[in-house]
């Protein structure tokens, strides 16, 4: 079957795969030039099935109050002009009870059970590398009250069959010595060793090379300007190529892309580019930030990947540098990193590494002489931290998107179970598959001209 994968991040390129894998014609569409430059570009870098957790629980509505003002906050809520903004805070608040977070947490988990077994054959078939770390991860806390709670998340998470427990800050800094220096101020935490870490932008682009030595077709420079429906089908692709003259100047070249079915995966774009077929998702884009820095000190780096609770940031050894990574802003589509608010954010994770990993890493600001690589990217929030993954109501239109902060971890059980379900199968795991209550529609084989 001919299918059109639109989005090049690990959703995207791990849809790809898989359906390659089951012998299906592959094209892969992005407005980048290469694979994973957005989202997947420079995130945490964990693997992490077992730190899950919605944002959704009882105590966020007060605490995302109480956060509105302060330019560092882990969650931060920037009104706008936009009822789709609203419309997901109204749906984020009816999931903020603890039946909803438990309900939400059990498809969470089974998504990512699943996807950390799909992502280990992938590396066994392929021998990707992407200075993966099968180290475990790691949670510490600062405070006694929120230590304390972390003993309930410990126990609903083994009820649900992810082997986390609790370590006392002892055990904590024998399983990372290289937080010794801060241990004083540490007062106990969680530890999962099954989980692991690894570069996902290093991963994606190495999967999306292997997808087209086998044949999958990628039009990067290509953006997506809309779908195109005939009745309650979708006839074609709309896309628009970048491209410049002999003499420089640049234009486009627009093109009409039919397929068996499309994929929708991009992201936090997903939502606006599914409205225009009378596909209404609730994913909206939430603004993380990440700061990669060059080590000066190798040794005194930690090897576990590691969530810092007190500021609600994740930290990953990637080979020689040490990725940070954290903090949401729920504000609309803008990636800037010059304004007081982005730049309040980024230097609290220079800060906060240095009273954490004093002299360990080079967190100097350009004029201090150093490079640290700041990032933003809009991770795709769905109100229960649920991604949609299936057919929707439109015939050929499929969508895997609205993972989140869990990209990484999910990437390729998604990709693994979408594959699977334009295939005829159905994914072994409890999960709500999108449109899995419509009766099946055997997909048309008959071969379209691009």
């Amino acid at each position: 079957m001919k299918t059109i994968v639109l989005g090049a991040g690990i959703i995207g390129i791990s849809t790809a795969w898989h359906l390659l894998e089951r012998g299906h014609e592959v094209t892969v569409v992005d407005r980048q030039p290469d694979a994973a430059l957005e989202t997947s570009f420079a995130n945490a870098g964990q693997i992490s099935v077992s730190y899950c957790e919605p944002w959704a629980n009882r105590e966020a509505p007060l605490k995302a109050l109480k956060w509105m003002f302060d330019k560092e906050a882990p969650l931060l809520f920037r009104p706008q002009l936009d009822w789709q903004q609203w419309r997901w805070g109204l749906q984020f608040l009816a999931q903020c009870n603890d039946a909803a977070f438990e309900r939400n947490v059990q498809q969470i988990v089974a998504l990512g059970a699943y996807s950390h077994a799909a992502l280990k054959d992938v590396v066994r078939t392929t021998g990707i590398e992407y200075h993966r770390l099968e180290r475990g991860i790691a949670h510490f806390y600062t405070d006694q009250k929120s230590f304390d709670e972390a003993g309930h998340a410990v126990e609903l998470m083994r009820k649900y069959g992810v082997q986390r427990r609790l370590v006392s800050r002892e055990e904590l800094l024998a399983i990372e010595p290289a937080f010794r220096a801060y241990g004083a101020h540490i007062t106990g935490g969680t530890y999962t060793s099954t989980d692991e870490s690894g570069d996902a932008r290093v991963f994606t682009q190495a999967l999306a090379r292997r997808c087209a030595e086998r044949g999958v077709r990628f039009l990067y420079g290509h953006d997506v300007l809309r779908l195109n429906k005939t009745g309650n089908a979708i006839e074609f692709v709309a896309t628009s190529a970048h491209q410049e003259s002999a003499g420089g100047q640049k234009h486009s070249k627009h093109q009409a892309l039919k397929a068996d079915a499309v994929v929708v995966a991009c992201g936090s774009y997903s939502a606006p580019l599914l409205r225009g077929v009378g596909v209404d998702l609730p994913i909206y884009p939430g603004k993380g930030y990440s700061a990669t820095f060059p080590l000066l000190r190798p040794e005194g780096a930690p090897l576990v990947s590691t969530i810092d609770d007190g500021r609600k940031i994740a930290m990953s050894r990637l080979g020689n540098v040490l990725r940070v990574a954290g903090t949401i802003e729920l504000g609309g589509y803008d990636l800037s990193l010059d304004t007081p608010v982005a730049r309040a954010r980024c230097h609290m994770l220079s800060r906060r590494i240095e009273e954490i990993l004093p002299g360990v890493c080079d967190t100097r600001t350009p004029e201090q002489g150093g490079d640290p690589q700041y990032w933003a990217g809009l991770r795709p929030a769905t109100p229960t931290n649920i991604p949609y993954i299936g057919r929707t109501r439109v015939d050929r239109l499929w969508v895997n998107a609205g993972h989140g902060t869990l990209g990484w971890t999910h990437g390729a059980g998604s990709g693994k179970a979408l594959a699977e379900l334009i295939s005829g199968e159905r994914p072994a795991m409890q999960f709500g598959f999108l449109g899995m209550d419509r009766a099946p529609v055997p997909p048309q084989r008959t071969r379209m001209p691009a």
